[in-house]
């Protein structure tokens, strides 16, 4: 098994590609040791020194260390052996259902409707599929009042450029295609 790994634009998490899916639906991030109890690996991975997220994408794994400027010579070599032992030995990667891709939110009006499935499909179209790439994924959290709320996870959570890609980028696109829309927030 060969597991190749990519620098995310948050330089305190490291992106791990084990070249098999991961996930097959949603996503799971966690974000404490407590939470990981639902996955053998992330529990794992949760043991090591400094590690402070884990999250599951479709077809990667992205972890995250609580020091600016992480040891990542020391443990990525960690980091691939349990990634390693876990997908040989044919464990589940998780033990409890994933919490995966927030589901729609519950208090959207009604007479959005239109306006959040054209919020939904352009972030799963092109905003969800280039942030996986970086490692992390943004879901919808709601709609009101002309804002849009998302949550980012993984590599996304805590970037120092997450701001300038909410702002810059999903803001402009969604303002764009969506007129009705006048600010994104992350919560």
């Amino acid at each position: 098994m060969f597991i190749q790994t990519e620098r995310t634009p948050n330089p305190a998490t490291l992106k791990f590609l084990p070249g098999q899916p991961v996930l097959t639906n949603g996503t799971a991030d966690f974000v404490s040791a407590e939470a990981a109890v639902a996955s053998p690996l992330a529990s794992a991975l949760f043991a090591l020194d400094d590690v402070t997220g884990v999250f599951f994408g479709a077809d990667f794994i992205s972890v995250t260390c609580g020091s600016d400027n992480p040891d990542w010579q020391g443990l990525k070599p960690q980091i691939l052996g349990l990634i390693m032992q876990h997908f040989t030995s044919g464990a589940p990667l998780m033990t409890t259902p994933a919490g995966g891709a927030a589901a729609a939110a519950d208090s959207d009006d009604p007479a959005d409707a239109d306006i959040v499935l054209q919020i939904r499909e352009l972030l799963d179209t092109r905003v969800r599929p280039a942030v996986a790439q970086d490692g992390g994924d943004i879901t919808y959290q709601g709609f009101r009042d002309g804002v849009v709320y998302l949550h980012m996870q993984g590599a996304c959570s805590g970037c120092p450029s997450s701001t300038m890609t909410l702002k810059n980028g999903i803001e402009t696109l969604l303002k764009h295609y969506v007129p009705e829309v006048t600010e994104v927030r992350a919560i």
